[in-house]
Parts: C-alpha cells; structure tokens; sequence
C-alpha cells in the first residue's frame, strides 16, 4: 500500500487540478496581415497594425508581450515590439528588399508574452497568423536594347512601311517600369522615322547614288520615362538594283508539337522588279524521305494499325520483330533506328523461310498481300529479277506457285493456281510499271486478288497491270512448298538446294491476308501520312488559284494569273503534324518557281528556295500507373470461383511537364508544372515475379468478354500476361482491373508478386514499374482476425475492466488483476484511477503522434492511396502498475476504424452492454472480451 500511495503523490502538482495558474491567456493577434515595402527600404507598413492583446493585463509579465516571432527563415524580415505593455509591434527587413529577386513574400508570425515572471518562463504563445508583404518597385534599370546593333538592307526608289524592327528590355519587375514606351531617333537629319513599337521606316525613297549606307541612333523610353544609357546603332543598306526572286521568308521555321497547323511563309511575296507577268506557278515540295517510312507516321505495330483502320481480321505477319516464336526474321537485317519503326533491310544476300506452320493456307480466289517498300534501280547492265515473296517446291522440282518480284522497274505478281477439272491457259502474271519502284522512296503497295482480276495499290492510289500473261495452270503432286522472304527458294534441278533472285532495298510490315480483300477506304487509313503540306482558309484562295496537293500531301502546286493572289496564297501554306508526340528533327523545303510574261520569248528567271522545318522536340509523357499495392486475403478467396482481382483500384495517367516556375521546382524536384493529357497505350505486360505461376494450381485470367469493343489481345502464359493494341488508357485501366488471380492450393504457394508495366509508341515511353503483393491469409491467421467489439466511450471501469475509446483507432483494453485477499475496496479504486490516468496520457500521446502524421500525410503529393490509414496493428501497451501475490496486467487491442459512428450519450448504456457478455469471468482468472 505503501507503494501505491507514493505512485499516486509523486504525480507532479502541475498536472492536478489544485495548481495555481498566474499566466492564465495565449496573446492574441489577427489571422492575417497584408504588407507593402518599397524596395531598398527597411519599414513595413502593415495592415492591420501589429498589435498582440493579453486578457492578462494588467498582470506583471504575464500580461505584457516579449516578441514576435516569424516562422519562415527564408523571410528577410524580423519583428520588434514597440511597446510591450501595449503590445505595439514592428515588421523590418534584415537587409535591402529586392523586387527583381523576389515580388511577394508570405511567412507565419506569432506573440509571445513574458510568462509567469521575471525569468520568462510559463510564457505562451497566440495563434499562428499570415503575413503578405508586396514588394513594391523603384525605377533602378534603364532600358538596354537586345542587340548590339542592327542591319538591314533596302531597295532603292521604294518606301517601306517597315524596314526593321529593333527592340529594348528593362529589367524593374513592375508593368509600369518594365515596360518600353517608346523609341526615338537620335541622329537628326535622317529620312527614317520610328514608332512606339521599334518599326523603322523611310520617309523619302532612296538613293543608291547619293548614299549608300545610314547610320541611324536610336534611344528607348521605358513608361516611367527612365531613358536608356546607350543608344543603338542600325545600319542600313540601299542597293543598286532589284533582283527577282521570294522575299520576306525564313530559311528555318520552329515547329512546335500540338499547334496544328503552322504557317511557313507568313511574310513571303515575289519580287518581279516590275515585270510584266502573265501567269505564275509555284511548288511547294516537303522532303521528308528521311523520316521513317517516308513521312511521319505512327510507329504501332502493323497489326495494331490494321484494328485502329478497321481492317479485316486474319491477316499473317510475315516480317514480325524477332522473338522466341517468330525467329525466322531474326537472321535479317534491322534498321530500327527510325523512331522504333521495324524496317527489314535485304542487301542481296540475306533471306528468310517462313515456318510451315505460319504460311498462311487456302489462299482462294480471294486474297490480298500488302507491304512497304523501299527500292532503287538495279546496278549492273543487265538486272535480275528481285524477289520480294516465293512460294516454291520444296523439293524435286522448281515450281513457282506465287510470287512478288521486281524486274527492270517493273512490279510483277505471279499467280499459278492449281486447277484440277480445267486444264487450260490461265493469267498468271500481273505486270506493272511505276515510278515509284525505283525512285529510293517509301511508298505502301497492296495486292487485292480477285481472281482473275489483280489490283494494285500504290500509296493509296488504284493501278492496274498495263499487261497480263497467261500460263498453263501447275498441275496437283504430293511435293511440299517453302514460302520465303528476300529471294525464291530452289530445292529441286539443282545440286545444292539454294536461295536465288536475291531482293536488294528495304522492306516492312508483309503481311497476307486469305478470304478477304481490303477496301480502299482501310488501304488510305494504313498509308496516311500524319505530316503534310496544308492551305489555311481555303475559300479565300480566290478563284484565279489552281491548286493541287498529292497523294500524301508533300507536295503543292499553285498556279495563278494576278501576283498578288499568288503572294496571298503561298502565305497560307503552312506545315501540319497530327501526330501527338512526332518525330522531332528538321523536314526540307524546296520551292521552284516559274514565271510567263507578255510578249517575251525570255522572262525573269525566280531562285529556288530551300528552307528548313524544325520539329521541336516534343514534351514527354510520364505515364504513372497507380494504386493499392498490397493485398492480404483469405486463402478462400483466391480458392473461389471468381478468384483474386488483382488491380481492382488500379489508375493510369500520364503527365507532360509544361512550363518553368519556381514554385514547380520546390514541390516536384523538376522544372515545370505538371499536365495531364490524353493519350493511347500499345501494350500493358502483368509479370510474376520470382518463380513462374504453377498451371496445375494457379493462373492469370481474364474474361474474352472484357475485352469486346476495344483493340485490345491478350496473351497469357506462367511468366505473366500481355495485353496489347492501341486503345485508351481508360480501355486499358477496365481491362486491367478485371484481371484474376486463381490460386487452387494456395498453402502450396508463396506470396505471390506481380509487376505492371505499360507502353505507348512501341516502348519509346514507359510507365513505372508498379509492384502488387500478394499475401495469403491462412486459418491459423485468420482466426486472430476477430471482429472486436468498438468500445464508444472515453473509459470505464466495470467489475475490473477497464474500457477506453480516444478518437480512432479504437481500443478495447482489459486488466486482469488479482489482489490478495483483506485490500480494502478504496485502494482497488485508486489503483485503477492510477492505472487509467496513466493509459490515457499514453494514449493521448499516440493519438497526437497519430494526428501529426496524418497531416502530413495529406500534405504530401506522393502519399499512395490505400496507405492513408494509420497502420497501427502492432501497437501494444503493456502496463504493470504492481507485483503482489497474483500479477496484474494491462494490453490493448487495435480496434477497426468506426468512422461516421455517434457516440452514445449514456454511462448506463455501455455499463449494460458490459454486463451482457456472458466470457467474463471473476476470481482469480484472467478476464476477457468475446466480440460482438
């Protein structure tokens, strides 16, 4: 007993509720304050004035004010008091205040009284307040022009309404200060004159005779009327004679990825020096034969292209990337340098056989084969021919029953049926002659087979055969075929079976599809080019301008009779790339131009003009996928008939970093300000981790249904599932989330943990790798996951149980204790007051703790969903207040969050659920809850 009541006193007596409090009030201040400061001064002027109040005046001490304090180091301000009686204050800046560093500042004060005496202590301290100081500007910096000095050069005999244009800057922070006002010509006596904007102009033609160069000064006023220290010199030429050609345009033109449509000669107009014309024809010629496939195209793979174009399903790809499952292709020559566009290079050496099992069967009547090409004349006299596709006799003999070849330019087709009941002459070679088979250019051919009748398509544009020739039909024998890719296989007349009539140029995307021929709507769709010449406005062309684009729009041909219709015509011309994130790089521009004049068999001659678009680099996505990354489940669970879903909260969104602000800078780490955007994904890969999934108890599942109305396949196997087409992120995210894990002996299976990966534009942008962990709850687990009864009061004490609540988590706490026999009934209850005072000072801190880490938790930008609860499962408290001759004890449970639950109002009513339990027991047992 001794004991108990030494614990009970040594409590300190200012944590009783007999302490004499002498500083009983906080100061008291304004939530927040607005403050201006003129640069290079020290005196702030707040509104309101810095004022703290103490209801303990008129108290010594405690009802004066000692400080203000500033939170915020970064603050170049410290505060003074005035008057500590009345609570006067002042904000000062520590040093010279500059607007061109900084504009605004934003930190948090607080007051402070002297406490309880002399020496300070017991001091308290006011709420937080907000301060806004605005740092307002001098006129310190006079303008300074962006050049040294400028040049420019004029025709004689001509007035110009703008010659140049010279341009200054200030660097004061404010509109008033910064800002340029206005120009003025020094150098008197000049036939130049200048307005507010920098544009010069001649106010008298010029004379090569008489003066060959100006020299003009020019000075800049800001609005403050603050007059540059150094005024600039702008040299200007007059020349001799007019030379005709394009004028006004820019050798290079930024392109900037999503504007749409840019103009490329906005300022551009013919110069004729006066000539008679008649007519005028223009070309306008986009080079971008460098550029992947011959112009900037999506780089999805040719099977996604076909789904997104609607083509018919079925199709074979001869030319796929080489894989473990489609390795013939892995002997040839890749180029896939070109913004990830897979090109099969064939220099005359190297060729592929397609594996029996992918040669594509019961080509019908009906049947189209399609591919890009890339091909040049045949060097040598005498040229070879040079196949693309062969299906011949394996053995024995040399039958060739298909094939796509070229031979002196030309395209031929060779189809030789096999007929049984005819046995007459039959077309079996389609012959076709084109430009385009040797102009070293990419350009996308499609072979529709409507036997008898063959079509080809060259970049969209129907052709037919200018000759067809007829040959017996190859008669039905037992001997196998060999499809092959870069040459014809010959494995019968000769000694040595051998590739021969070797391919040389450069092929892509092969592909045959039987039963169906394509439509040329889908043809358009798979060869459409994404970057092209366009006209803005074309109604205002007038109707004395012919124009016409080509197929893919690379080239523009303008023809007109009046010259300035024709100047406001190539102004609208401008440079277009749909694509979301195009290939960045330069793209030429050629213009040639000719002219007729009246009555002359010469006329002027126009230079040619090559210039330069500059595709910037485009702003690259940040695809983050997101959500719960851990799951603990009932081994039951992964045993039922719907099995586990994996990523049931799963979120894919994808960001690009815009602009350069200091504020993005602090919070991110980066510069710029985070946008999310809209764009597609081409695949997502689900990968086990560790070992590989056992068929015979677990697998990745995934409905067919899911996947219906959208691009999208899977693949499935024990190292992990794909899903791939070009579709939304959204399309995408339904998709995933529906994804199961079936488990049917899980107590044979390690925790399990999957890796989710996403791309778009075949890998150029990834997402992070996000890893799900699985864990598998089993019985014996289980059983201590018990629902717990949620204890709605501050705490208790009932038949020696103590039952506490303090915000949440809740927790059920129960003390077993047994006392000898003769303790007086006053003792038990000081010892258990004792015991509960100490539990909720302990709780109380945690529950403070617990506070603290939930707001910053809510501060943070990275906190993951799901991880927002406190995780207090291994909280445990463990008090023991005595050792007699039985032991007593204290543990607590975490109890499940009971959020939105009102607290009842009554003593009695929890005093009666306690009552009810019918587990309690007495004596000298342990006593303990059942849950409810």
């Amino acid at each position: 007993m001794t004991d108990i009541l030494s614990l009970f006193f040594s409590i300190p007596l200012s944590h009783t509720p007999f302490s004499i409090v002498v500083n009983k009030h906080k100061p008291w201040i304004e939530t927040s304050y607005h403050g201006v400061i003129t640069e290079n001064m020290d005196i702030v002027l707040l509104d309101p004035p810095l004022v703290a109040l103490d209801k303990d005046a008129p108290v010594p001490y405690a009802g004066e004010i000692c400080a203000f304090k500033i939170h915020g180091l970064e603050a170049p301000f410290e505060a003074v008091v005035l008057n500590g009686t009345s609570g006067e204050g002042q904000l000062r800046a520590r040093g010279p205040v500059d607007c061109e560093l900084q504009k605004e500042y934003t930190f948090i004060i607080q007051a402070h009284d002297c406490g309880a005496g002399p020496g300070g202590t017991g001091g308290k301290k006011s709420h937080k307040a907000v301060v806004h100081i605005q740092v307002n500007d001098v006129n310190e910096f006079s303008p300074v022009f962006r050049e040294a000095q400028y040049h420019a050069a004029v025709t004689e005999e001509k007035i110009y309404d703008n010659i140049l244009q010279v341009e200054a800057t200030d660097q004061d922070c404010s509109p008033q200060y910064s800002q340029i006002c206005n120009y003025q010509i020094t150098t008197s006596n000049t036939p130049f004159a200048i307005d507010r904007n920098g544009n010069i102009r001649n106010t008298e033609k010029l004379s090569f005779d008489k003066q060959q160069q100006y020299e003009v000064l020019v000075t800049a006023f800001d609005c403050g009327q603050k007059r540059s220290t150094e005024s600039v010199a702008v040299h200007i030429d007059v020349k001799p004679v007019c030379k005709p050609g394009w004028q006004g345009w820019n050798k290079r033109v930024d392109y900037e990825p999503g504007t749409g449509s840019k103009q490329l000669f906005p300022k551009m107009h013919l110069e004729t020096c006066g000539g008679p014309l008649s007519s005028v024809r223009t070309m306008v010629e986009l080079q971008t034969s460098h550029i992947g496939k011959g112009c900037d195209r999506e780089t999805y793979s040719e099977k996604s292209l076909q789904k997104l174009c609607g083509a018919s399903s079925g199709s074979t790809d001869l030319l796929p990337a080489p894989s473990v499952s489609t390795n013939w292709t892995a002997s040839l020559v890749t180029d896939s340098g070109r913004d990830s566009d897979l090109i099969f290079r064939f220099d005359g050496r190297h060729a592929a056989k397609i594996p029996d099992q992918m040669v594509p069967q019961n080509l019908t009547d009906q049947f189209t084969i399609a591919t890009w090409m890339k091909h040049g004349p045949t060097p040598g006299l005498r040229a070879e021919k040079e196949t693309l596709l062969c299906n011949s006799d394996k053995t024995e003999m040399n039958r060739h029953h298909y094939s796509l070849y070229v031979h002196n330019c030309r395209l031929v087709f060779l189809l030789r049926r096999d007929f049984t009941q005819v046995d007459t002459f039959r077309p079996a070679e389609f012959h076709w002659k084109l430009e385009q088979i040797c102009d070293k250019e990419w350009h996308y051919y499609v072979i529709n087979v409507e036997f008898p009748v063959v079509t080809l398509y060259v970049d969209g544009v129907t052709y037919d055969p200018y000759l067809v020739t007829d040959d017996w039909p190859i008669h039905p024998s037992q001997i196998d075929v060999q499809l092959t890719l870069g040459a014809c296989w010959q494995g019968g007349e000769v000694t040595m079976p051998r590739f021969t009539q070797y391919f040389r140029g450069s092929l892509s995307g092969l592909t045959i599809r039987p039963g169906k021929i394509e439509s040329q709507k889908v043809i358009s769709c798979l060869q459409a080019c994404k970057e092209g010449l366009d006209i803005n406005s074309l109604e205002s062309l007038g109707k004395g301008i012919k124009f016409h684009f080509n197929p893919a729009q690379s080239i523009l041909v303008m023809e007109g009779e009046d010259l300035e219709n024709m100047n406001a015509a190539l102004r609208k011309v401008s440079y277009i790339n749909s694509r979301q994130f195009p290939t960045p790089g330069i793209r030429h521009l050629h213009i040639s131009t000719s002219v007729q004049c009246f009555g002359e068999d010469t006329c002027i001659s126009i230079p040619d003009i090559d210039a330069v678009v500059m595709v910037l680099q485009p702003s690259e996505p940040r695809i983050t996928i997101a959500g719960v990354d851990r799951l603990t489940r009932p081994a039951a669970d992964l045993r039922g008939p719907a099995g586990l879903t994996l990523f049931q909260d799963l979120h894919i969104i994808s960001t690009v970093t815009k602009g350069d602000t200091a504020e993005a800078e602090h919070c991110s780490g980066r510069l710029g300000v985070q946008e999310e955007i809209i764009h597609n994904l081409d695949y997502c890969d689900i990968l086990v981790l560790g070992e590989e999934l056992r068929p015979e108890q677990e697998s990745l599942q995934l409905q067919r249904s899911t996947l219906l109305g959208k691009h999208l396949d899977t693949t499935n196997s024990t190292s992990g599932m794909s899903i791939y087409g070009v579709d939304s992120m959204s399309n995408y995210e339904q998709v995933i989330r529906q994804v199961h894990y079936h488990n049917w002996h899980p107590t044979q299976t390690p925790d399990r943990k999957f890796r989710l990966t996403c791309s778009e534009l075949n890998g150029r942008y990834t997402s992070n790798e996000f890893t799900l962990e699985i864990s598998v709850l089993h019985k014996s687990e289980a059983g201590e996951h018990v629902n717990q009864m949620v204890a709605p009061y501050f705490g208790c004490v009932h038949n020696q149980i103590f039952v506490m609540r303090v915000g949440a988590p809740c927790y059920l706490t129960y003390i077993n204790i047994t006392f000898p026999q003769g303790v007086p009934s006053a003792a038990t209850v000081v010892i258990v007051i004792c015991i509960a005072a100490l539990v909720v000072v302990v709780v109380l801190g945690i529950y403070r703790i617990h506070l603290t880490h939930q707001q910053e938790c809510r501060s943070s930008d990275t906190t993951k969903e799901g991880e927002l609860d406190w995780n207090d499962s291994a909280l445990n408290i463990t008090v023991n207040p005595m050792e007699v001759r039985g032991r007593g004890g204290l543990k607590t449970k975490p109890w499940r969050r009971n959020k939105g639950r009102k607290e009842d109002k009554t003593w009695s009513s929890e005093m009666s659920q306690l009552q009810t339990q019918d587990t309690l027991q007495y004596g000298n047992k342990q006593t303990s809850f059942s849950s409810v």
